[in-house]
Order: C-alpha cells, then sequence, then structure tokens
C-alpha cells in the first residue's frame, strides 16, 4: 500500500542484479538508501540516492554506479523513465497506470488506506494530560491533550500496541490544600457563610464538589479535627475531579486506558533507588552550589545522588534530601520504573514547556533503570494564548479566573479545536483566537480541509442532479494535472510512518492541508474552464474518471483527520 516502500523493494531488486552480475560487490548495507519525492517534481516522481550511498564501499565513480542502476531499473514494470541528475542522484518517473492503481487502492482499502505495519505491534506507553487535580482542564491543558491523544492515534495507525495513560498528581501539600478548599465548600453547602483565605482554590468548580460531600456525609466532618477527615477529604475530592477531568477530556474525544495515582506508587521509590543503587549509580554527594539568584538560600547539605551525568544530563539528581524525604524527581523515577516493568518497548511523555528541564534528567533515568533498551521520547507542549475580542483571557487556577477547556469546546466544538492545536509544531508558542478558528476562508486550515472534503461529499448530489449515468471509471482519461492530485494523496502513507517514526502528528495536519490546497486548485480550474469540472452533463466517462479520483482524494483525507481525531465534514452551512 505504502509507495514508496514499494519501489524501495524494486530498488534493491535491481541492486540484487548488479550485485549478481558483479557489478557491485557482495555484503553492501543498504541502510541509508531512500526513495522519496525529489524535491523539485518537475524531475519526477521518485527520487533514489543508492548511487552517491554506495559508491564509496563499492569502489565505484557515483555517476557511473547511477547509469548502471538507471539502466536496471528502466526494465522494471511501472518505470516509464530513469534518469541520472547530477554527481548521481537517480529520479525516476512512474506510468500513469501506477497511479490509475493507486486510485483504486484509495477506494479499495477504504479506512485502511495509510494504515501500517512499521510498529510490528510493540507496545509503547503514551502518557499526556496528567494535570494535577485541583481544578478543571483549561486551554493550558488542551494543547497536550490533543497532541498526545493524536499521537497515540497516529502511532496505532502505524501499527503500535499503544496504550494511553494519564499520571494523577494526588500527593504532597497541594492536594491537602484542595482537600481544605473542598472543605470550606462542603459547609457552604450545609448552610454556613465562607471566607477563602489566601492560598487556598477560591473557584466555584469546587461548589458542585462541597455539595456531593455534603450529600454524602451530611454535617458529621464540619467541626470535626482536621486530622479525622483531610485523608478521606483528599480521596473523595480528587476522585471528584478526576470525573470531571474525564468528562472534559471526553469533549475532546479523549478516553485514556490508564489512569495512574502518584499516592500509590509507596515502596516503588525505594525499589527504583534500589535498583539504581545496584549498578552503581546512586551515592551520597553535595551537589555544586546553582547559580543565580537561586543560589542565596543554597546550603551544602549531603544527599542521595543519581549519577544522570553519565546518561547525558547536566548535572547528577537529588533522590533523596538529607532530611530523609524523597525528592519530586524521585518519585518520577519510581513511576517510570513501574511503566518499565509493565514491559513497553517505548515511551512517549507530553510535558507542558514549564517542565522543560526535565527532559534530561527523565531520559537520563529511564536509560539507567532500562539499561538503554527502552527509549524515552519526551515531547514539549509551548504554551496556547486564548484570545477573545483582540484580548488575551488571563488563566488562572487558583483565581478561578480561567476559561475551561469545555467552554471553548462549547463554543468552537470538538474537531476545530484540535485540528487547530496541530497547526504548529507543539513547542512553538499558539495564539487561539475564537475569531479565526470559525473564520471560513482559506487562511483558515481547519475550514479548509473541511471544505475540501465537503465539496468532495457534493459530488454524488450534483451528478444525481445533473441526471448523469455514470459507467465503469476510465482512469485512462484523467489529464497529468488531475493525477498530480493523485500523486499527493498516495503520498499519505509515507507521511503516517515518517510522522509516527518521528512522534509529530502535526505532520497529518499540515499534510492535510498541502492535499485540500491542491484538490480546491483542480476545482477553482473549473470556474474558469466549464471542461475542468468535475462533473459534464453530455461527459459521463469523464465525469466518472474524475470522480472516483475525487473519491480517492476524499477517503485519504477521511483518514488523515480520523488519525488525529477529527470528523470529515459532509456539507458546511
Amino acid at each position: 500500500m505504502n509507495l514508496f516502500t514499494d519501489y524501495a523493494a524494486v530498488l534493491k531488486a535491481a541492486l540484487a542484479e548488479l550485485t549478481d552480475a558483479g557489478t557491485l560487490p557482495t555484503g553492501l548495507s543498504h541502510a541509508n538508501v531512500t526513495v522519496e519525492p525529489p524535491r523539485d517534481a518537475s524531475h519526477g516522481d521518485l527520487a533514489t540516492n543508492a548511487a552517491m550511498v554506495l559508491a564509496k564501499p563499492a569502489g565505484m565513480n557515483p555517476r557511473a554506479l547511477a547509469e548502471a542502476l538507471v539502466a536496471a531499473l528502466r526494465t522494471k514494470p511501472g518505470i516509464a523513465a530513469a534518469e541520472v541528475a547530477g554527481p548521481g542522484f537517480i529520479n525516476l518517473k512512474l506510468a500513469d497506470s501506477v497511479w490509475h492503481a493507486q486510485i483504486n487502492a484509495m477506494l479499495g482499502a477504504g479506512s485502511d488506506y495509510g494504515r501500517s505495519t512499521v510498529g510490528q505491534a510493540k507496545r509503547i506507553n503514551v502518557e499526556y494530560v496528567s494535570a494535577n487535580p485541583t481544578g478543571p482542564m483549561h486551554m493550558g491543558h488542551c494543547r497536550g491533550a490533543v497532541v498526545g491523544d493524536a499521537l497515540a492515534s497516529l502511532l496505532e495507525y502505524a501499527g503500535w500496541d499503544v496504550t494511553k495513560e494519564y499520571y494523577i498528581n494526588d500527593a504532597g501539600g497541594q492536594v491537602d490544600t484542595l482537600a481544605r478548599s473542598a472543605h470550606l465548600r462542603y459547609r457552604e453547602a450545609l448552610g454556613e457563610t465562607i471566607e477563602i483565605p489566601e492560598g487556598f482554590y477560591p473557584g466555584d468548580y469546587l461548589v458542585p464538589v462541597g455539595a456531593a460531600l455534603a450529600a454524602e456525609f451530611g454535617d458529621t466532618h464540619v467541626n470535626a479535627p482536621e486530622a479525622d477527615w483531610l485523608a478521606l477529604f483528599r480521596t473523595r475530592t480528587v476522585a471528584l475531579m478526576m470525573e470531571r477531568i474525564r468528562a472534559d477530556l471526553a469533549l475532546l474525544g479523549i478516553e485514556q486506558s490508564v489512569f495512574f495515582s502518584e499516592a500509590s506508587l509507596g515502596t516503588k521509590v525505594q525499589d527504583a533507588l534500589d535498583t539504581l543503587k545496584s549498578k552503581g549509580l546512586i551515592y551520597e554527594g553535595v551537589l555544586e552550589k546553582p547559580k543565580g539568584d537561586a543560589a542565596d538560600d543554597w546550603e551544602a547539605r549531603p544527599q542521595t545522588l543519581f549519577r544522570s551525568t553519565d546518561f547525558g544530563d547536566d548535572q547528577d539528581r537529588a533522590m533523596q534530601k538529607s532530611n530523609g524525604n524523597w525528592t519530586y524527581f524521585a518519585g518520577d523515577v519510581a513511576y517510570h520504573w513501574d511503566k518499565l516493568t509493565r514491559g513497553y518497548d517505548a515511551l512517549v511523555n507530553i510535558f507542558g514547556a514549564d517542565h522543560a528541564g526535565y527532559v534530561k534528567r527523565m531520559t537520563a533515568a529511564v536509560k539507567a533503570l532500562s539499561d538503554g533498551r527502552v527509549p524515552l521520547d519526551i515531547k514539549i507542549v509551548n504554551l496556547v494564548k486564548l484570545l477573545r475580542a483582540g484580548e488575551p483571557v488571563k488563566m488562572s487556577k487558583r483565581a478561578g479566573t480561567f476559561v475551561t477547556l469545555g467552554e471553548v469546546v462549547e463554543e468552537v466544538g470538538k474537531d476545530v479545536v484540535r485540528f487547530v492545536m496541530l497547526t504548529k509544531r507543539p513547542e512553538s508558542m499558539m495564539d487561539f483566537d475564537f475569531a479565526k478558528v470559525v473564520e471560513q476562508s482559506r487562511d483558515n486550515p481547519v475550514f479548509y480541509v473541511q471544505y475540501a472534503h465537503a465539496r468532495i461529499a457534493s459530488l454524488g448530489r450534483k451528478v444525481l442532479e445533473a441526471g448523469v449515468a455514470l459507467p465503469e471509471p476510465d482512469l485512462t482519461l484523467l489529464d497529468a494535472d488531475e493525477l498530480n492530485v493523485v500523486k499527493m494523496a498516495a503520498n499519505f502513507p509515507r507521511i503516517v510512518e515518517q510522522a509516527a517514526d518521528a512522534r509529530e502528528p502535526h505532520r497529518i495536519a499540515f499534510y492535510l492541508g498541502d492535499l485540500a490546497a491542491a484538490f480546491h486548485s483542480q476545482w477553482n480550474a473549473g470556474n474558469d474552464d466549464a471542461t475542468r469540472r468535475f462533473v459534464l452533463a453530455d461527459r459521463p466517462d469523464l465525469t466518472a474518471a474524475r470522480l472516483a479520483m475525487a473519491r480517492a482524494v476524499g477517503q485519504v483525507i477521511r483518514n488523515g483527520l480520523a488519525v488525529i481525531g477529527v470528523a470529515a465534514a459532509e456539507e458546511l452551512h
């Protein structure tokens, strides 16, 4: 199904022929040989660097090897032309019949066109969102949620066995503060007038939590000592907040399969420390004095340190403080140790920009714990600036003045939110402007892609309105411009595999924008020349061919949108 993989196999066969003929020596590695689209489409349909890569180890002139390889490739089915370019690059032009076959493949495979087995059913854990359960989801969480969910979907489409995970930060002082804040709302629900002290969570989102606690416990804990209710209220409040968070994620079409509690780590922190200690990677020492303002309160204190610099980190990291308490990093190490014990072949974390400093230390920890066998890929997702009437909307969980994710989805829709979150590389800043994301113009990538699919969906209705009886499509009637759109659509399986390999789901959104633009260009040609229209009442044969092409492109757009969790519009209003 992947055209580029198919012709990589054709190239390999041609190289084998040259080896059998004695032109090439045996045992050459083809690891760096590529088959990909040429940078300039006028040069052909495919390009390969085979001669440039293999010439030196073969002891040959690159150009001479290219000429020999071109002679072998010209005999292969589907190759209409093969030419040497520059010092030894090879450009290939494929026969039109190859592209006709691709149209049939797209239509025949349907939703599976582009699906890959490159992941080899290996197990991969994608952890994303992992927001503190101290408030509802807001736009600061939204981007990481969409990137993580789209990546998980992409990896599954590419043949990985994916676990979608959420790490619940339900340990530490912040959840105690949450429990105390909920206790105030609990008392309020029972009729008491309350004042929320500085440092508590004042948001109205805790009002229904307080009401639920009042319904469950009555007035039992109103005047009870904190020690009697704090742990209970902490557990119940976190559970109630997670119910809301799950509901917020569901608005985005996100459903994760594992919710891992930080509070459940227990002895796993010690287990992780013991594992690192058995590898000689734990020692007692004093960290260097930090630079800048952070050094003002610094004291030289012996701590239990992990030799993370052995694995590429900037400095060794503290696992245990001099008072015996675990560091926050130690909990993260234990959590990732737990993931490793579950038998994953690869791990992915989606981190907010405020956690960028944790990338080196976490990758070092996983490399040490797994002896380098399990890669950890951490993707950084930058901030979203939410604009309303041109003014930024301030968001503060503690002040209770933020705009929730639910409010945004309700206003513009799930599909708009998901697509927009993938229109920029995740590490770059993003503006989310309510007016622009629903604007019906080519400057809005969400609309532009959806409009392309809606136009394709409208063609069936246009045929009925025109009363055209369609014969079986004769794809040889398609011209070069029309086949160019097919060529772009046929690139989809390659894009899927590359995006999955790079862990970059935004590549799918970028690709869909390009494919939509190519289709719109073909459609708009009919505005200038009536013979270029898709539906021609006096040419049912050409109409049938063009509709087959359009439906194939529509299938690819649907598949790409499905990968990133966006529904394809049948019509736009």
